[in-house]
């Protein structure tokens, strides 16, 4: 089923949309849908309001809508047929952005901002210490523990209990990692060929987990100031019902957004409706930089076993700590784990133990991060505005990135740029469809400020470059035996 877009829905996405005297307001109309759909904030495949309908939404003539539609068509972001409507397209169509596996840099002046992943803790050595000296007690049993052990479930139930959701260990599986408990939750939700809907721009190996699960994705596109458009969300599941929906309510990743209480007291209601299972990534919930109340847990609000939460101690802790959970009903938990035993038997015991000993360091860990992250986004900032002042973002409140509108569609052009200047970038792309997010960059501030402050003018002078004329180079042809 197509997501059918009403008339005041697109009207209220296109905002001012006319161009003024010396551009025609088919011609300004047909720009702005068009930027909408390369941006992501129009998702492809919705079919667009029918022309008499768009063009009393928008107080025009019908005729102009029918000029901006046209034009649309033949530069390749509107499909059309007669009895079916007209639904947005990508020009050569599209498909799901690739990962882009890196291996680790050998260049150590190469600046990183294609992750946004913290080094260790200091704390980390200590609990690995006292982790060996309970791991005697464990030796003498097979060591199989497909949901986790009992210690750790028990700790991570009592992180969700904090924030006001009651939870029992046998709510709790224990995963390697947050991407692991994602592909769990597709293998057992998601059959081949059905849809999932994603956030649009999303986690990029989200996509891939659901792309390798051979689901359909949709997409819900977040505005860029407020993020998610509450009524148009819940349309999405009611005419789509998605299996599955895939979303980050805290601290979105790239965009930063936090969920407002209002569409969290929505959704799970929505979803049970739509027959749709909510997993909710929580990876960002504990880094909250500045003095915002999170809102409740979307489980909180959750009456009919709809909603997964998963999270982990990736991206509050270290990357190498591969250890992730699933919060969900009891029965669902004992289905995951049962579905584990045909993929990897279970976690390491150990990794595990170390996991249980650093969640008791948790508030000295988060005390010193989250000073640390203030002072690295504000530098970042800072820098952009002093060397790309005509980038647009907005300051999120927590998380571990910006995600910053360029001055022009450069995404992919600027991140081969930024490489010969020992930057690495993950180009906006990475985190939609194919040929839409061109204008987006997401920047990490997981380095030192001072490193951000270089890594911005290497990125501003790599900026430079592209708007000078290339040098047009010979090499000597390459032997073809």
């Amino acid at each position: 089923m197509t997501t059918v877009l009403q008339g005041p829905q697109l009207a209220r996405l296109l905002g001012r949309w006319q161009g003024g005297r010396n551009v025609p307001d088919y011609a300004a109309l047909a720009a702005t849908v068009r930027g909408l759909v390369s941006d992501g904030r129009l998702p492809l495949g919705v079919r667009l309001p029918a022309e008499r309908e768009l063009a009393v939404a928008l107080g025009i003539s019908r005729t102009t809508v029918s000029a901006a539609y046209r034009t649309l068509r033949e530069t390749g972001h509107l499909t059309s047929r007669r009895g079916a409507g007209s639904w947005t397209t990508m020009p050569g169509g599209a498909r799901v952005g690739h990962h882009g596996l890196w291996a680790l840099a050998s260049d150590a002046d190469l600046l990183d901002l294609g992750s946004a992943a913290l080094p260790a803790p200091p704390q980390l050595a200590a609990a690995a210490a006292e982790a060996l000296d309970d791991l005697p007690r464990y030796l003498s049993g097979p060591g199989y523990l497909p949901s986790g052990l009992v210690e750790l479930r028990a700790a991570v139930a009592q992180l969700f209990a904090a924030r006001g959701l009651a939870t029992g260990p046998d709510q709790i599986m224990i995963t390697s990692g947050v991407q692991h408990a994602l592909d769990l939750a597709l293998r057992l939700l998601v059959p081949a060929g059905q849809p999932v809907l994603v956030e649009s721009p999303t986690y990029p190996n989200a996509l891939a987990a659901i792309v390798g699960r051979r689901g359909r994705v949709l997409t819900h596109g977040l505005l860029p100031e407020s993020g998610w458009d509450a009524e148009l969300l819940l349309a999405t599941l009611r005419q789509n019902q998605p299996r599955v929906a895939y979303l980050v309510p805290e601290f979105q990743n790239p965009t930063g957004h936090l969920m407002a209480q209002p569409l969290r007291e929505r959704l799970p209601r929505a979803a049970h409706v739509s027959g749709t299972d909510l997993v909710v990534d929580e990876s960002f919930v504990d880094l909250t930089l500045d003095e915002t109340p999170l809102p409740p847990p979307v489980a909180s609000f959750d009456r009919h076993a709809r909603v997964l939460s998963i999270g982990g101690m990736s991206k509050p802790f270290w990357g190498g700590l591969r250890i992730g959970w699933i919060r969900a009903a009891a029965p669902l938990v004992q289905r995951l784990a049962a579905l584990r035993i045909g993929v990897d038997m279970a976690g390491p015991v150990l990794d595990q133990l170390v996991a249980a000993r650093l969640l008791r360091y948790r508030d000295a860990v988060l005390a010193q991060r989250r000073p640390e992250l203030r002072a690295q986004r504000d530098a970042l900032v800072s820098a952009l505005a002093t060397e790309l002042p005509e980038w647009r973002l907005r300051v999120p409140a927590g998380g571990l990135s910006l995600w910053v509108e360029l001055d022009a569609p450069i995404s992919g052009a600027l991140s081969r740029a930024a490489q010969s200047y020992g930057v690495r970038l993950a180009a906006g792309p990475r985190f939609g469809m194919d040929g839409t997010m061109e204008r987006y960059l997401r920047l990490p501030y997981t380095l030192p400020a001072g490193q951000l402050t270089d890594a911005v003018k290497r990125i501003a002078a790599a900026r430079g470059d592209l708007d000078r004329p290339a040098r047009r180079t010979w090499e000597s042809p390459a032997l073809v035996a």
